[in-house]
């Protein structure tokens, strides 16, 4: 316990501690976009279908043009392009909630919530490459490096749990308009923080400068492919569990308890995500994906037979400790097998294969819900998890970290230490300079 604090004292010292306190704020509105925009369609407009195309598109935009943001951060830095990616975001955001109140017709709402997705900031990704890059300059030990992809599923778990739940209370106390113009607000504001925060200068890598000529930059390696995949069909097990319990709490005929139920699914991912940070290091990524991978696969397959509200909460609270091991996981082969130039495209690759895979799973499982019964949906989960394994058991994963996914070499950054502006241009490596890092 006491080597796990200190630990995370350690990542703390590189971060600063407004850092994650910012990240955290600023990925609510991701979380909350999907549901409240949902929800709000379907308020206004009286159409599920209708509300299902609009959240449809808004994930899609963000499949899409996520990793093309990454791109451009690794390129020309996260200030500038989270800064533009958060303001379209808010404006777009606030464009849904005034169309919908104004009653638009199903494909304007659905092209804004295009653009909505199109423009999410990814801050999720974008917090664990900063936070990686950090590590890697202070020449941390893999200890530390693990630890900052614990903290950052962390905060993505506890995020994807507390948003849809404020999105849920602003709806049943207000109107789902006031929880998506928050989520607006909350991106305008700490998407900006996040972009300002000094860290923001520090790069994973140095990437070719546009026009510059040479060799294309290499392929990510067959790992990352398969990590990707893995991750699709991890989105495809949310996806599935989102609609079987859905299903089961509707022919239960407690609704409500829907969102609870998958709270703590996400809260007991969360706490184990965090306490992952202590496995030791003996016990490798490759050999981490496939016990999360079989734990998945295990724990879902109870899903199949449970048909009452309480073993409901029973078997999916526990299934969740196997979630947040197989995400941190798999961000932690992506970070370790990619160029560093490339990070933060590759982390946004990532999550947009979860993005992806869970909006896929859901509306197919969804449909099959309605014809089979909760156990129908179950089944799509189970079956993606013993393909998670399957893609887990045949990928051969290095032993060691390639020397070109090593990082920058610099000397030791001890702690975050904002340092004195000078006139130096960023990036100068001036005393003093625009990365406000001792020791860099």
């Amino acid at each position: 316990m006491v080597s796990t604090l200190s630990t995370y004292r350690n990542v703390i010292a590189l971060t600063g501690p407004l850092l994650p306190l910012v990240s955290f704020l600023a990925r609510l509105p991701v979380a909350m976009s999907q549901f409240g925009s949902v929800l709000l369609v379907s308020a206004t407009s009286g159409s599920l279908a209708t509300a299902g195309i609009v959240g449809g598109t808004l994930s899609a935009g963000q499949v899409v043009c996520g990793p093309l943001l990454g791109r451009l951060a690794d390129r020309r830095g996260q200030r500038p392009v989270v800064l533009v990616a958060a303001a379209f975001n808010a404006v777009a955001t606030a464009a849904l909630v005034a169309g919908a109140l104004a009653g638009l017709p199903t494909a304007a709402l659905a092209a804004v919530g295009a653009v909505a997705g199109a423009s999410v900031p990814l801050i999720g990704p974008l917090a664990r490459t900063r936070s990686v890059a950090l590590a890697h300059r202070a020449k941390a030990g893999e200890g530390v490096v693990g630890a900052v992809h614990s903290l950052e599923g962390t905060l993505d778990e506890v995020s994807f749990v507390l948003g849809p739940a404020l999105v849920g209370l602003a709806a049943l106390v207000l109107h789902p308009a006031v929880a998506l113009g928050g989520a607006a607000a909350l991106v305008a504001v700490f998407g900006t923080a996040f972009a300002l925060h000094p860290t923001a200068a520090v790069r994973a890598g140095n990437p070719r400068r546009p026009g510059s000529t040479g060799a294309r930059a290499p392929r990510a390696p067959r790992v990352v492919h398969a990590v990707r995949c893995s991750l699709a069909l991890q989105g495809a097990m949310f996806g599935a569990c989102q609609a079987g319990i859905a299903s089961l709490t509707a022919r239960l005929g407690v609704p409500g308890q829907a969102g609870i139920v998958y709270a703590a699914m996400g809260v007991v991912s969360a706490a184990v995500g965090l306490a992952l940070g202590a496995l030791p290091a003996r016990f490798g990524l490759r050999l981490r994906w496939r016990v999360a991978t079989g734990a998945a696969l295990v724990l879902s397959v109870p899903l199949l037979f449970t048909e009452t509200l309480w073993p409901l909460y029973a078997v999916v609270t526990v299934l969740g400790a196997a979630y947040a091991p197989h995400l941190i996981t798999a961000f932690a082969l992506t970070e370790r097998f990619v160029e560093p130039a490339r990070l933060a495209e590759s982390m946004a690759f990532a999550a947009s294969a979860l993005v992806a895979g869970q909006a896929a799973a859901l509306a197919v499982s969804g449909r099959l819900a309605e014809s089979y019964g909760p156990a129908g949906a179950f089944a799509v989960a189970v079956a993606a998890a013993a393909l998670c394994l399957a893609v887990a058991l045949v990928t051969r994963v290095p032993s060691a970290r390639p020397p070109a996914a090593a990082g920058p070499a610099a000397e030791p950054v001890r702690a975050f230490i904002p340092a004195q502006r000078t006139g130096a241009p960023e990036g100068s490596g001036a005393s003093g300079g625009a990365t406000g890092y001792a020791g860099r």
